[in-house]
């Protein structure tokens, strides 16, 4: 099965593994080193077979659960995952995002991501017009009260 051409693979570059000798120090942060990590051997993996596209982003406010990548794509379900290591899980990220490539709307049950990305999840976003279970439509008015009539 082909991947979608619009699914990326995005690594945080700022995160803070611990491992850091100086703060100031950008390019030794446990993210850039998870992104060199992938960069490295995403050539020869199955997620660039599958047209899966890597990018660094300078941020993705997730200080406390470093190393943070996501998933996403046109269409598809956005997946956040955190508490990546940059010396060991580079395998699962590039695994995760060759499954994400093949999955249907980018949908992947807890059972098709490696143990690590089961555990560090943070987020599963359905896309925008997704019809299932996982999503209610919400009243879009509601009852308001004011001080008098409100009961504490």
């Amino acid at each position: 099965m082909a991947g979608d051409p619009e699914v990326t693979l995005s690594i945080c570059l700022r995160c803070r593994d611990g491992r850091e000798q100086r703060d100031s120090d950008l390019a030794q942060r446990g993210g850039r080193r998870l992104a060199n990590a992938i960069a490295a051997q995403f050539d020869a993996s199955e997620a660039a077979r599958l047209g899966v596209r890597l990018r660094g982003v300078n941020c993705m406010s997730q200080c406390k659960r470093p190393c943070v990548v996501a998933l996403s794509g046109a269409g598809r379900f956005t997946y956040l995952f955190g508490d990546l290591d940059p010396a060991s899980h580079r395998p699962e990220v590039l695994a995760v995002a060759a499954a994400y490539a093949q999955a249907e709307g980018g949908f992947l049950p807890r059972s098709a991501r490696p143990r690590v990305l089961q555990a560090g999840i943070l987020g599963r976003i359905p896309p925008f017009g997704f019809a299932g279970d996982l999503v209610e439509p919400l009243a879009t008015t509601f009852s308001t009260q004011t001080e008098e009539t409100c009961d504490p």
